[in-house]
């Protein structure tokens, strides 16, 4: 069963070295026990999507150059996130504001290879099917 996520969902990336929380701002004037509800639109880099303090993908030029420098010897670099798409596979029965809301089992993908999961959705109510 689908969870629904808000604000202060915790988030890891498979390419960052440590969790981060989600951010949603109250534009759709949805809430679950009085925090913002997310949908698969709230994706936006450094705005929804926080840093996973440091990257580890060379998929990213940052990291990739510092480990070029380093003789190949892989360089972690500040994380960025790059998402650039909704997350994938919102709540199919839930909307808020003509989107689907945002499950604890949705992912987003980065553009330097991370692969973004919920690890804690900041809510304990359980979606309707």
């Amino acid at each position: 069963m689908p969870i629904a996520t808000c604000m202060s969902a915790q988030c890891t990336c498979s390419m960052g070295t440590a969790p981060s929380v989600l951010t949603v701002l109250p534009v759709n004037e949805t809430t679950t026990n009085g925090l913002p509800a997310a949908t698969i639109m709230d994706h936006a880099p450094m705005v929804n999507v926080m840093p996973f303090a440091m990257c580890i993908s060379l998929a990213n030029p940052e990291v990739a150059a510092a480990t070029a420098a380093a003789l190949g010897v892989l360089t972690p670099m500040p994380c960025i996130p790059a998402t650039s798409a909704p997350w994938i596979a919102g709540a199919p029965t839930v909307t808020i504001k003509g989107f689907p809301a945002l499950a604890n089992t949705s992912i987003l993908m980065c553009n330097w290879a991370g692969v973004i999961e919920i690890v804690d959705p900041g809510e304990e109510v359980v979606m309707v099917p």
